[in-house]
């Protein structure tokens, strides 16, 4: 199966919810999450670090739902940008029923070449910036009594790869934090899961992963061919849609890759 299914239509599977997507500007997994929760009618606010993109976005958005969508810059490795994102969203959609955690930072370093600073804002953007944004939101979905939170893990918080020392750690904690928080908030009615991709690709991706690599990986996969980023969207639009209302703490493939 070398050719991507037909993109799928719209369902209502999050009419009338209210979805916050960090680092969805560009053209990879958080664009195509906020496209698919717009077309399944939520109203959706999209955050990113990048001004020009983020508006860029937002029109293009605008194409598809028929209406901009609210946006918000925000640094998630700055707590106060943090806050204001919480504090923009629950002004401008009056209320938050879903958050895709989507912001995370890759690179390729050997473990003996890596510096401190590569280690650190890997982890910094990917782990701790999935923290804090969780922190943030979770006890407005607690008060409430319900929401849905979906994390963007990596299957590479399983399986080695050469080079991505930092990025497979921070997405190890990522699948270890969504567990334990899942924890803390089922007993609030709020469900916390992940998707775990294996090759999504991009624009972005395709100019920072050398072509040797990108070959490799895919003929890793069963299907021979990297996923769409809008397939990876639509599992995380189930993660958010009540079709998943019995799961939490759980960490879903993406992926036709097979050790």
């Amino acid at each position: 199966m070398k050719q991507a299914p037909d993109y799928p239509e719209g369902r209502g599977l999050l009419a009338g919810r209210r979805v916050v997507v960090t680092a969805a500007a560009g053209t990879g997994i958080g664009w195509w999450a906020a496209r698919r929760c717009a077309e399944e009618g939520a109203r959706v606010l999209i955050s990113d670090l990048h001004q020009r993109r983020l508006g860029e976005a937002a029109a293009r958005l605008a194409e598809f739902s028929g209406a901009p969508p609210a946006t918000s810059l925000c640094d998630v490795t700055q707590q106060s940008q943090v806050d204001a994102l919480r504090d923009s969203a629950l002004a401008a959609l009056g209320g938050v029923d879903v958050l895709i955690n989507n912001a995370g930072l890759g690179g390729y370093a050997k473990l003996v070449e890596m510096r401190d600073e590569q280690w650190r804002a890997v982890l910094d953007v990917t782990l701790n910036g999935t923290m804090r944004v969780t922190r943030a939101f979770l006890p407005h979905m607690m008060e409430r009594g319900s929401g849905a939170i979906v994390n963007n893990a990596s299957v590479l918080g399983w399986r080695a790869q050469e080079g991505q020392s930092h990025y497979a750690a921070a997405k190890a904690g990522v699948m270890a934090f969504t567990r334990c928080v899942a924890m803390e908030a089922a007993p609030f009615g709020v469900r916390v899961n992940a998707v775990a991709p294996s090759l999504a690709m991009h624009e972005f991706l395709s100019k920072v992963t050398p072509d040797n690599l990108i070959e490799q990986l895919t003929q890793r996969e069963a299907f021979g061919r990297a996923a769409e980023p809008f397939e990876v969207a639509n599992v995380m639009v189930f993660l958010a849609s009540e079709l998943s209302s019995y799961m939490t703490g759980e960490v879903i493939p993406v992926s036709s890759q097979h050790p």
